[in-house]
């Protein structure tokens, strides 16, 4: 029998996800290759035959995207599989346009094919689009599930940017693992703020495998979903965070609405920032996606050490770079605090960005006078740190989740913006938490 020969387009995350759930053993297929794009430095690479199983003895070659259609014709592809998030749906049939158009057939997958089925609840944290506010409410939920006696860990979405092998299973427990894990930037973002809060963290490649090791420690798993993907999990209770700074993209986004149709939850984050027209369209589109689903709203408030710091001076703002790159926000926290605690310039990073970032500028125009802490490796953190140390600015504003002092050494004055999910009233987190799993 001729096996169907098969490219999958991904980012290192669903994309290995979807091999290794769906097709790593299937003999009907055949996966020829990998595509990579939005994360730097993952093409040219191979997903390694210890992870690709007995039909893969070489493993499997990693290209970049725009290499696609070459591919399709050099390996006689059938069909391409679309597995990476946070993109309009005009972009995907665009890419469904162009595999259509070379003789392949194209689709993405759904849960049932993909969807892991835990032993424990699962509850998951998704979003509308990268940047709505997922972390803040996966560790305002895992703190409710911890008071309410479980023990919980949160699995994170996959950001297998090393030697994917060693990666197979990580757990991270202290600021140690980080270390010994060679985290980079955007996983410290992820994992030490579950750190500080003494919940255990699981991530990954073989999203299986790192299921049942957690299983067997914890009460509760917590999916703490990546971009606007939907989780790698079977869930009891989907919280889906929607983000009004951002109208319309709850509907427009892929695939972030499909979190929207599945949700059991929505959390309308911002409402302190967003304009109320905003809000009220939001909940509306929500509510013609899914009518049946439970609505918050709530804030993130923002807080900083020393406010006093940062008036009257000119300072240089630093925020998650996912959020302001691939994500399309034109701001974040750090932009927010130092224009609300009276900054008397935002100095623009990039006449003194370096390296890297002046590529991400190059890829990203958009992200403008804010500078994206992006850090995928060690010559990006090197770059990051110098542009920092350029900036002609008396103020570093830090809007990252995690103190870029513990990585490099800034050189300049500096204020941590730190920020947390507050629900506004009924119902809470707490309240849906305690109806669904309270003792």
């Amino acid at each position: 029998m001729n096996r169907i020969r098969t490219i999958i387009m991904g980012a290192a995350g669903r994309d290995f996800h979807n091999f290794n759930t769906f097709y790593r053993d299937n003999d009907q297929y055949e996966v020829v290759a990998f595509t990579a794009t939005q994360i730097p430095n993952i093409e040219g690479r191979k997903y390694p035959a210890e992870l690709a199983g007995k039909l893969y003895p070489n493993g499997i070659d990693i290209y970049p995207e725009d290499e696609l259609p070459k591919l399709i014709k050099d390996f006689k592809v059938d069909e391409v599989v679309f597995a990476y998030s946070d993109v309009p749906h005009t972009y995907v049939m665009h890419k469904a346009s162009q595999v259509n158009a070379l003789g392949a057939d194209f689709f993405v997958m759904g849960t049932k094919r993909t969807q892991v089925k835990s032993t424990k609840p699962v509850v998951a944290v998704c979003a509308v689009r990268t940047g709505s506010g997922k972390s803040q409410t996966t560790r305002k939920v895992a703190q409710i599930l911890m008071e309410m006696g479980y023990k919980v860990a949160a699995i994170r979405h996959p950001m297998p940017y090393g030697d994917l092998v060693k990666q197979k299973v990580q757990r991270f427990a202290t600021y140690a693992d980080l270390d010994k894990h060679e985290c980079t930037i955007e996983e410290r973002e992820e994992y030490e703020p579950h750190i500080d809060q003494g919940v255990i963290v699981y991530a990954g490649v073989d999203y299986e495998a790192i299921l049942r090791e957690a299983e067997k420690e914890v009460d509760i798993v917590l999916w703490d979903g990546g971009n606007n993907d939907f989780s790698f999990y079977a869930t009891d209770l989907l919280i889906v965070v929607a983000d009004p700074l951002r109208p319309g993209h709850e509907a427009n986004y892929y695939p972030g609405e499909t979190n929207v149709r599945m949700a059991d939850v929505f959390v309308i984050n911002k409402v302190d920032t967003a304009n109320p027209d905003d809000v009220i369209a939001v909940r509306e589109s929500l509510f013609a996606l899914n009518p049946t689903a439970q609505v918050i709203e709530a804030a993130s408030p923002i807080y900083v050490d020393d406010p006093d710091a940062i008036r009257g001076k000119r300072v240089l703002v630093v925020e998650d770079g996912p959020t302001l790159t691939h994500g399309g926000m034109a701001f974040g926290a750090g932009y927010v605090a130092a224009r609300r605690y009276g900054a008397a310039e935002i100095v623009d990073p990039r006449p003194f960005a370096v390296g890297s970032i002046i590529e991400t500028y190059k890829k990203y125009p958009s992200t403008g006078k804010i500078l994206p802490a992006m850090g995928y490796g060690e010559q990006m953190v090197r770059d990051l740190e110098q542009t920092i140390n350029n900036a002609d600015v008396d103020m570093v504003v830090i809007g990252t989740p995690i103190d870029l002092n513990r990585i490099m050494k800034i050189k300049k004055p500096n204020q941590r913006v730190r920020y947390a999910l507050e629900e506004i009233g009924k119902p809470t987190l707490t309240d849906i938490l305690q109806k669904k799993f309270g003792k």
